[in-house]
């Protein structure tokens, strides 16, 4: 092998394309000896510069397609790249021969093996024009266009082309081409597509091969989406694809594609309407001629060209009534309209979730227009003020008025409730569903993709409540009632009913909801009570628990009816079905966080607080719980004694102690034993019930708040003795066995108990608050014993026993305490630092949880303690800098993106603080200029565009307005007179000349100075960073999606943002468990 790679690296011989086939079959065997060799062979190649040179040989030569694929990409590689640097008559021969090939192969019949290497070939000569077009190839278009016409053949291809082209310039050209490159092919294309529109109206008429006419429509498809609208209105183009395509089967799905496309405009100008109208009309009448409109049509088994062809459908019908709605909204068109939707209806009925999903998207879409229109008065000269699409003008309105706009959809909104309710998602509160082998079982994994359909079917069914109640609630007891005379029993069906039910919490008023759940609920009783089979009883019982986790208004107004349904919930707590008590744990926690007010102040009939008597009964509720549902229940109680309204006359204290009896008994006698023997703290099953304490004194602390002061007084001393008891043993461990100690069993679980309690301590400090514990008694009560065992712990060990919790601790202290604990940052920062530092430099893998938590501490310090960071030693101060360039050059992005946020605050405290900004920009700034540029040329640090953009303008900035007034230079070594703008600039310009060869002074001298303009706004900043990215060779191969991710989040986050509002305005649209704080009115 290694002789065959000198051989096939011999320029100065001719090239053996024989023995390079050889190879690259040697390296797609997978059962070969040599396979690894021979990649490595392959990989020396397309690292030869001059390789490329050989591409036409083994083309021609070659009798192995993988070798010629392999010369294609070497080609490729090279157009990308290197083209600008290649001698004209190189780049002309390579045009050429790409030309030629690509017209001698697809001017014959293509195999099933020549088919995808003419695509690929044609891929490569996309890469040319790219660089070449329009400016050094003005007459590529009538040259394709001439030629198109010598053959069919070659002119199906030609169409395949021209597609690709359309796409690079109008969907994917801003990725990896300048904006000024970009905007003139765009205008090239436009200026020549009046010769490739009558080509491709001259196969159209005149063409009988099947295959370059679906090739040709395939095409104008992509065209549409940008070609003057002369081009489809003031053609025959439509009743083309209507009368003769769209009838054919065999054009039928092409056609269809073509039509949407049309039919997708918008924003058009008024005139316009009559002939959406008149194509609305005209694709009815065709597509009723073989698809009837009352459906039946998706029965018995149908081919991916049917499911197809429907999914193609629905994206006509959605797209059209979303752009062109309020066209059809006149009495002459009404039928028509209804028509179209009853369609859509039965389309929504098919059983492909994809299909449904186009359909879902546009009932969303129609049920919130038809709410916001009915809700909200028309503005003083009649025009609806958002201007909605969907919103029609006054003289388009059905039967006029806004209240007859909704009655004519009724009956369509009845059929949209059938489908909603019938096919409804499962909400994420459901933990037990129906496997692929019909069992029911526990949920593992989450599916994301059907959360998100959930909301958008729940907010569709909240605006259809709200249209028409009485239609809504009539749909859903009716189906209940089949449920409970068995008539259409199903787990489906009872689980999307329900599902429905509690998605709709909140659309009704008060005695509407009332009405409604006191029959559903008994109805589901009394189902729970009849059904039989562990199964079934599971179902309903999940139902149950998801529909009265949804009303917490109703439960919150109705005493009786809430303590039921808690009595329902501490009854399943007891059923062993897997999931049961998961759910029954979960609702009662949302209950507590909705309804708290009621279970600790006295009501109606009763003695006492019903937390009384649950505190009191406590044992046996979770007697059959298993530990982590344990310790949901203790969340619950603790979310209960949470409140500290001035109605709830309870004794909180008492409460919070009776409550934690159970652990504190366990810890006591634990305590005792070790007292006795401080050996049996070491037994598993000892060590097993401390986890369990901590993780219930956890989650207690986390709801309960400042009142846990009471608890931990109870425990802190002990636990802190029993941690330095873990460390000591663990450190033994280490000192005998070496780091492979901390991997047994008894050491880990030492470790987890560690852990706990640095999440206790964690918790309560966040938690702490005045008046029972804020920041100063923490800080000089609490955190003095605490530093002691847990830092010097931390110092001494080996890297492998050192506990990341350690690090979020000392980051919840920072944040929270702030100034308070200034005075300990440096005693902190000595322990924790230099030994992270040394775990978490060694590579970019190990240790991911220090990684993180350490970066959080020094972005914590930095924000809230900064001062503390120039009181530490000067060696120290430049650990502090060089961890956070090791931070934003971290591969992990969470890790890079936290580095260059604390690199932008730390510029921003420097330069609030004149009493150390010059020593740090002296000592810093050049360091830190270069290192961020290594950065933003990385391909591997895309995403952290923005914060590249913000520092490098922050840094420029701040010598080009004289901010830094000590030199950034060895003034010995430098001309007298030098400035640090003339310095840096020079500085930079070389260093970029020396990483990236491909540049030219040229390129680079506007770049630099543009780093420097003072009226660039940080905008326009990145448009002038991107633009110089694109032109480096690193960037020029790639995906570079990542340098426009700050538009797109900022573009999603306002989305998300308007979304919420509208949701926020329309009752029911949020789920009671999203809306903050509990739902009584006398908090």
């Amino acid at each position: 092998m290694e002789q065959a790679q000198q051989s096939l690296l011999d320029f100065s011989k001719p090239f053996d394309v024989n023995l390079l086939d050889s190879v690259i079959s040697t390296a797609y065997n997978p059962t070969h000896p040599q396979r690894g060799d021979a990649n490595s062979i392959l990989m020396a190649l397309q690292q030869s510069p001059d390789m490329w040179t050989r591409s036409d040989a083994i083309l021609e030569q070659s009798n192995e397609m993988m070798s010629k694929y392999f010369a294609l990409s070497l080609l490729d590689s090279t157009i990308k790249t290197r083209w600008k640097i290649l001698p004209p008559e190189q780049r002309s021969g390579i045009k050429t021969y790409i030309v030629t090939k690509i017209i001698e192969l697809s001017s014959v019949p293509q195999s099933a093996t020549t088919r995808p290497f003419i695509g690929k070939l044609n891929l490569t000569l996309i890469t040319v024009l790219k660089q070449e077009w329009p400016a050094n190839w003005p007459t590529f278009i009538s040259d394709l266009v001439g030629s198109s016409k010598t053959g069919e053949l070659l002119c199906e291809n030609n169409m395949k082309i021209l597609c690709l082209l359309s796409e690079e310039v109008f969907e994917f050209g801003k990725e990896d081409m300048t904006s000024d490159k970009c905007k003139k092919m765009k205008e090239s294309l436009n200026e020549e597509f009046t010769a490739i529109y009558q080509l491709c109206e001259f196969i159209l008429s005149n063409s009988q091969r099947q295959s370059l006419l679906v090739v040709t429509l395939n095409t104008l498809q992509r065209f549409l989406t940008w070609i003057p609208l002369g081009f489809i209105f003031q053609t025959n183009l439509i009743h083309t694809l209507l009368d003769s395509f769209f009838p054919q089967p065999a054009f039928r799905g092409a056609a269809l594609m073509c039509l949407t496309e049309i039919a997708t405009l918008s924003d058009l100008e008024p005139q316009y309407d009559t002939l959406f109208q008149s194509l609305y009309i005209k694709f009815l009448a065709r597509l009723g001629e073989f698809l009837p409109v009352n459906g039946g049509w998706w029965e018995g088994d149908k081919s991916d060209e049917d499911a197809a062809f429907i999914r193609q459908l629905a994206l006509f019908f959605c797209g059209f009534f979303k752009a062109h709605l309020k066209t059809l909204e006149t009495p002459s068109h009404s039928v028509s309209l209804l028509t179209g939707l009853e369609y859509l209806v039965h389309i929504s009925e098919v059983p492909d979730n994809e299909i449904f999903k186009i359909c879902l998207d546009y009932w969303h879409l129609l049920s919130a227009d038809l709410y916001e229109s009915s809700h909200t008065s028309t503005h003083p000269s009649g025009l609806h003020p958002h201007q909605n699409p969907h919103t029609p003008q006054p003289t388009l309105q059905l039967g006029g008025g806004q209240f007859m706009r909704k009655m004519q959809y009724q009956k369509i909104l009845s059929g949209v409730r059938h489908v909603m309710i019938s096919r409804m998602a499962k909400p994420e509160e459901v933990l037990i569903v129906e496997d692929e082998n019909g069992d029911v079982v526990r949920e593992t994994t989450k599916d994301t993709e059907l959360l998100a359909q959930y909301k958008t079917m729940k907010e569709c069914l909240v605006y259809l409540t709200h249209l028409n109640y009485d239609d809504t609630e009539s749909i859903m007891l009716q189906k209940l009632s089949m449920q409970v005379d068995g008539s259409q029993w199903s787990w489906n069906n009872l689980n999307t009913l329900c599902w429905g039910i509690g998605s709709i919490s909140g659309a009704m008023n008060e005695e509407e909801e009332k009405r409604f759940l006191v029959t559903v609920i008994k109805d589901l009783l009394g189902l729970c009570e009849k059904k039989r089979g562990k199964d079934n009883k599971a179902i309903v019982a999940s139902n149950i628990m998801y529909v009265v986790g949804q009303y917490p208004r109703f439960l919150k107004q109705h005493w009786k009816f809430l303590k039921t349904v808690v009595n329902k919930l501490f009854e399943f707590m007891h059923e062993v079905h897997p999931g049961v008590q998961d759910m029954a744990c979960d609702t009662f926690l949302k209950i507590a966080q909705k309804c708290k007010r009621k279970f600790v102040t006295l009501q109606a009939t009763e003695s006492q607080p019903f937390i009384v008597e649950l505190v009191n009964t406590l044992p046996q509720i979770i007697s059959d719980l298993e530990p982590h549902q344990v310790q949901a229940f203790y969340e619950s109680v603790g979310t209960l004694l949470s409140d500290r309204g001035q109605a709830v006359t309870i004794n909180r204290v008492a409460l919070l102690q009776r409550l934690m009896e159970l652990p504190n008994r366990s810890w006591r006698m634990i305590l005792d034993n070790a007292n006795q023997n401080v050996s049996s703290l070491l037994d598993p099953a000892t060590i097993k019930e401390v986890i369990k304490i901590l993780k219930s004194n956890s989650r207690v602390c986390a709801t309960v708040g400042p009142l846990y002061i009471h608890q931990l007084k109870e425990v802190f001393l002990d636990m802190l003795n029993i941690y330095k008891v873990y460390s000591e043993r663990i450190s033994e461990a280490v000192k005998q066995g070496g780091a492979i100690a901390t991997r047994h069993a008894l050491t880990r679980s030492m470790r987890t108990v560690k852990q706990e309690v640095l999440k206790l301590l964690s918790v309560f400090i966040e938690m702490s608050d005045a008046p029972d514990c804020g920041p100063v008694d923490v800080a000089t009560g609490f955190l003095p014993p605490v530093l002691d065992p847990i830092l010097g712990d931390y110092k001494r060990n080996v890297a492998e026993a050192r506990d990341a919790e350690v690090l979020g601790l000392f980051t919840v202290v920072v944040r929270k305490l702030k100034g308070h604990v200034e005075p300990e940052v440096p005693r902190i920062m000595d322990a924790v630092f230099e030994v992270t530092l040394q775990m978490i430099t060694t590579n970019f893998e190990d240790f991911p949880d220090h990684r993180v938590k350490f970066f959080g501490f020094l972005r914590a310090v930095n924000l809230h303690c900064f001062n503390s960071l120039f009181q530490l030693p000067a060696e120290h101060q430049r650990y502090v800098v060089d961890s956070v360039v090791w931070a934003m050059k971290h591969t992990g992005r969470d890790i890079s993106e936290t580095g260059l946020d604390i690199l932008y605050e730390l510029l921003q405290n420097v330069s609030q603080n004149p009493g150390v900004a010059q020593g740090f920009y002296q000592q810093f700034l050049l360091a830190l200029i270069r290192d961020v540029l290594a950065v933003l040329t990385d391909r591997l640090h895309k995403s952290g565009f923005k914060m590249h953009a913000t520092l490098l303008r922050t840094m420029f900035h701040l010598v080009q307005e004289n901010k830094v007034t000590v030199p950034l230079f060895d003034p010995a070594t430098q001309p007298p007179g030098q400035t640090n703008v003339a310095f840096l600039t020079e500085h930079v310009s070389s260093l970029l000349l020396v990483s990236f060869p491909n540049l030219t002074k040229t390129q680079v001298t506007p770049f630099v100075a543009g780093l420097f303009d003072l009226n660039i706004d940080l905008p326009t900043f990145k448009v002038h960073l991107r633009n110089f990215l694109i032109e480096l060779t690193e960037f020029q191969v790639e995906d570079n999606q990542g340098l426009y991710d700050e538009e797109k989040q900022k573009v999603e986050e306002e989305k998300k943002r308007l979304q919420m509002e509208a949701r926020s305005a329309v009752p029911g649209m949020i789920k009671p468990s999203e809306i903050e704080g509990e739902m009584d009115d006398d908090l």
